[in-house]
């Protein structure tokens, strides 16, 4: 499917070499974004994205980074500048923690969560909006099922997500004035790859719990969690901001599936 709903526009979504930043670039292309397509070391994997972005017949553009290190997100941007021009459009999804109970946690498993979700957010905005000057500029931020409800081994992952979810409304709160809106998207279980790598053997079980609680039927997808994107990215949704809108299929309305894996 293509549209011309986001023409002219540019994003960089980060992690979007796989899952649901793929997913995410993929979607922001179909509806004639460009797209600055970010990896942290899966270049391959990046440049296959970039190439379905082209395919699309928009611009994509690969860019490695670092997200712990404000250095290199220091230098993310930069490219940005130099080879893209400006900013409409940034998708805070990158992601990554140690799955481990608090008391097995070590100081430097909650730095690098944190680091890379949390501060990573800050100092991206940083760089961001003044890139957005002049444009309609959409601050996206990803979190997570977990901020809402306890799962085994995700309470760094959770908290740094539950973070987010209130940095981005206190985004909406200090960016309107400069046009720019903010929003959250919580996805509810999505079939990624990463999903798949933290359920281990429990994920066919929890398939088919979600699937009978969740009033759509089935487990989500990464396109699904897409959709949302391109919409608070568009001008659909200019009025709309702080907000975390959750892209579950109604599973948070039960309470049931993550029974089957405690």
């Amino acid at each position: 499917m293509t549209s011309t709903l986001l023409a002219g526009r540019a994003a960089l979504v980060t992690g979007s070499s796989r899952g649901i930043g793929r997913a995410t670039a993929l979607a922001l292309a179909d509806h004639g974004a460009d797209v600055v397509v970010h990896c942290r070391q899966a270049r391959e994997l990046a440049e296959e994205t970039a190439a379905a972005v082209r395919a699309r017949g928009r611009r994509a553009w690969v860019m490695s980074a670092d997200l712990e290190d404000p250095e290199q997100i220091a230098a993310l941007f930069a490219g940005v500048r130099e080879q893209v021009g400006g900013l409409d459009i940034y998708v805070a999804n990158a992601a990554a923690t140690a799955f481990k109970p608090t008391l097995a946690m070590q100081p430097h498993h909650f730095e690098r969560t944190f680091n890379l979700i949390v501060r990573s957010l800050m100092l991206a905005v940083q760089e961001a909006v003044p890139l957005m000057k002049g444009r309609p500029g959409r601050i996206i931020t990803v979190s997570g099922h977990g901020t809402r409800f306890t799962l085994a081994h995700y309470a760094a992952l959770g908290s740094a997500k539950g973070a987010v979810e209130t940095w981005t409304r206190y985004l909406a709160y200090e960016l309107g004035a400069l046009g720019i809106t903010a929003n959250c998207i919580s996805p509810g279980v999505i079939d990624t790859d990463s999903a798949r790598y933290y359920l281990k053997d429990t994920f066919d079980r929890l398939d088919q719990a979600v699937a009978r609680d969740t009033p759509l039927g089935r487990m989500g997808v990464p396109d699904d969690v897409a959709g949302a994107a391109v919409w608070l990215a568009s001008d659909l949704a200019q009025f709309v901001t702080g907000q975390v809108i959750q892209v579950d299929g109604g599973l948070s309305l039960a309470s049931g599936p993550f029974e089957e894996i405690r």
